[in-house]
C-alpha cells in the first residue's frame, strides 16, 4: 500500500495537503506524522482527499486526532474532495456532524 502526501502553502497560516492512495493501517502513520506536525502551529489545514479511494478505522483515527489537535490550538482542519464512498463513511460514523468540510464533496453519500 502506498500513500503520497503533497504539501503546499495556500497563504499565510493556511496549508494545503493533497493525499493520494489508501489511508489504512499501513499508511496512516505517514499521514499522522505529517498532520500532527502541522497542527502545532494553529494554522488552517486544507486536506484534499480527492485522490483517496479508501480509509479504514486507523485513517479515521488520524483525522480525528488532527481535528482535536487543531481545535486545541485554534486552527482548523477542512476536508475536501471526498468521493461519495468517503462521504458516506463520514456520515455513518457521525464525523460529518463535527468536522468541517469544503464545498467540493459529493453530498449524495451513495457508493
Amino acid at each position: 500500500m502506498n500513500i503520497t502526501i503533497r504539501e503546499h502553502s495556500e497563504r499565510e497560516h493556511a496549508i494545503a495537503l493533497t493525499v493520494l492512495g489508501e489511508v489504512d493501517v499501513y499508511t496512516a502513520p505517514q499521514l499522522r506524522e505529517k498532520l500532527l506536525t502541522l497542527c502545532q502551529g494553529g494554522s488552517s489545514i486544507h486536506l484534499d482527499l480527492a485522490g483517496v479511494d479508501y480509509i479504514d478505522s486507523t485513517g479515521l483515527g488520524v483525522l480525528i486526532g488532527a481535528y482535536k489537535a487543531q481545535k486545541s490550538t485554534g486552527g482548523k482542519l477542512i476536508i475536501s474532495g471526498m468521493n461519495s464512498r468517503l462521504a458516506r463513511l463520514f456520515r455513518i460514523t457521525g464525523l460529518q456532524e463535527i468536522m468541517e468540510f469544503g464545498p467540493d464533496n459529493q453530498e449524495d453519500g451513495k457508493s
